[in-house]
């Protein structure tokens, strides 16, 4: 229940900014253009308050989710008469009891309004359906330009290279011929990547073989790996392929040993540093866990450091728990300061971030319309939701500025694409009517967006289906 309750609140919160902030970039430059503003509204449904400033009436509604501009003429039902009766999309010219004569009306929006949206130029109705996700874009950048600039969490001891620690034994990045200490310098198409590229790009090559570069010993071999698909009800991690990343270095640190377990009867104690694992140097608990694991509660041999001092090994006996094998005692977290970049680094790198993810979503999207990849990976507002509440619970401000930012730069990018009813629907129409010189009839505009809606509802509900599928609750794995 209280993951339920972190996971709504958080996306209430998250969504709701996002959508706000997409809504303002479209009520600022309608603005700036003077297309009469009727609302602005922080939510939907029921008005509980607000005030009216000039012609807009500013207000919070009962619904948390999002909000809403409403201009004057910005849809093709606001593009007729005003007489009762009258046809949508055409004007009431003559009556006479019995009889009416209707006729299309030569321009859009209500006659003779010059606030109304179809009464501007096409490119300044351009800019204000262009304004939306360039305010998404900016939200995302200055949010990291915030976490960078003043923020910046980063590892006291860190491994800036992206070192493979470990290979879980029979997975696919041992049967792709990586080993400890690999160093990868090149993945797909990407060249140099960090632990993040790493991880963003298999998460793309689900289910596909991916060719690899590696230095090891001062020679560059080039590899492949398969990369498997998630397992349905969980988040797909570069682990899956079987490579553990090297984070920090220094052996694991003792925190605490829970009394009565197997780490309590070999003797390990708090301050105590675990050496070596089965002659292995491990540097995080992560590793040693993926390695019991892959053992399947097999007794390991451990080197411990205690008070400077080399103890003989010891060995140890994991015993099985609901999340897997564990040995009983809590590691030391890896210590984590702020160091802010100076304002123009900060700006680079939060650049550099938005460019990433940006060019990371329209790949996904590429590879749905080529069937490279499965339309099922997508997530939609439950999957959003448990990323959310991840985020929220998670230590340090990285994962909910880096959340925030992607989830802005896909509504963004996802708003731009030439769909009916979306931004970029809207932007294509009226690229088609500078083209060919006159404006679409009405009529034929509210036939597109009804289809439109149909499928968009349609794609969604496909969409939430999956999310809620992948919920935890339907996916019992056996032990």
């Amino acid at each position: 229940m209280h993951e339920f309750l972190v996971s709504v609140v958080a996306f209430i919160v998250l969504v709701g900014v996002m959508v706000v902030v997409h809504e303002f970039g479209h009520f600022a430059v309608a603005k700036l253009c003077g297309v009469r503003v009727e609302a602005f509204s922080v939510g939907f449904g029921p008005r509980l308050f607000g005030v009216k400033y000039g012609d807009t009436d500013y207000k919070i509604c009962l619904l948390p989710l999002g909000g809403y501009v409403k201009m004057t003429g910005e849809t093709p039902d606001q593009v007729s008469g005003s007489t009762p009766g009258t046809p949508v999309g055409y004007q009431l010219i003559e009556k006479i009891p019995g009889q009416e004569r209707f006729q299309e009306p030569t321009q859009e929006g209500p006659i003779d309004d010059p606030g109304a949206f179809t009464s501007h130029p096409r490119w300044q109705r351009m800019l204000i359906g262009v304004a939306g996700p360039i305010a998404n874009f900016i939200l995302a950048l200055a949010l990291m330009f915030f976490y960078y600039g003043w923020i910046n969490e980063v590892p006291a001891h860190e491994v800036k290279t992206t070192t493979i620690e470990w290979i879980v034994p029979n997975s696919p990045a041992a049967q792709a011929g990586l080993q400890p200490g690999d160093v990868i310098s090149r993945i797909d198409s990407v060249n140099r990547p960090d632990w993040d590229q790493v991880d963003q790009q298999a998460a793309l090559d689900q289910g596909q073989t991916v060719p690899l570069m590696v230095d090891r010993g001062g020679s560059s071999l080039q590899l492949s790996v398969h990369v498997p698909a998630a397992v349905k009800g969980q988040d797909f991690d570069v682990s899956d392929v079987g490579l553990v990343p090297e984070f920090v270095p220094g052996p694991i640190g003792v925190q605490s040993v829970v009394p009565g377990t197997p780490a309590a009867e070999a003797g390990l104690q708090a301050g105590d540093q675990i050496q070596s694992v089965d002659g292995l140097g491990f540097h995080m608990v992560q590793t040693l866990q993926a390695y019991m694991q892959a053992g399947a509660g097999k007794p390991i041999a451990l080197v411990i450091n205690r008070k400077g001092a080399v103890q003989p090994p010891v060995q140890v006996h994991p015993v099985k728990e609901a999340d897997g094998w564990r040995m009983g005692f809590t590691a030391v977290p890896v210590p984590f300061g702020s160091d802010p970049l100076p304002l123009q680094a900060a700006f680079r790198k939060s650049g550099k971030f938005c460019l990433q993810n940006s060019s990371l979503i329209v790949e996904v999207l590429g590879r749905i319309f080529t069937h490279r990849v499965s339309v099922s990976q997508l997530s939609g507002p439950v999957g959003i939701a448990r990323m959310a509440g991840d985020a929220a619970e998670m230590k340090g401000w990285l994962p909910k500025f880096g959340l925030a930012s992607a989830i802005s730069i896909n509504l963004g990018i996802l708003n731009l694409m030439p769909f009916p009813i979306l931004d970029g629907g809207l932007i294509l129409l009226l690229l088609i009517e500078s083209v060919i010189r006159r404006d679409i009839g009405v009529a034929i505009k509210e036939r597109i967006y009804q289809a439109a809606f149909v499928v968009l509802i349609a794609f969604f509900a496909f969409i939430i289906f999956n999310d809620v599928t992948r919920l935890p609750i339907f996916n019992h794995v056996k032990p």
